[in-house]
């Protein structure tokens, strides 16, 4: 079994690649299925187990609203 090194990264995305993924995300949610997902050139694979939550970030003038799933790996 490989061990994966960390990994922090945000990607910008048109809003079109945006929608998309969420589309594809929320229906393989919807279904109780799991899920691939490329980000910055790898491939990762959510399992339908997965733990979702929203969280919302305020400072000064700026505002964020981040979308988190997590899992443990195999």
């Amino acid at each position: 079994m490989s061990k994966k090194s960390g990994r922090d990264i945000s990607k910008n995305c048109s809003q079109g690649e945006f929608v998309r993924k969420l589309r594809r995300i929320a229906d393989a949610v919807e279904k109780g299925r799991g899920f691939e997902i490329q980000i910055a050139g790898e491939r990762i694979s959510v399992p339908a187990g997965a733990e979702f939550s929203i969280e919302h970030e305020r400072e000064g003038v700026n505002e964020e609203i981040e979308f988190q799933i997590t899992w443990t790996r195999a």
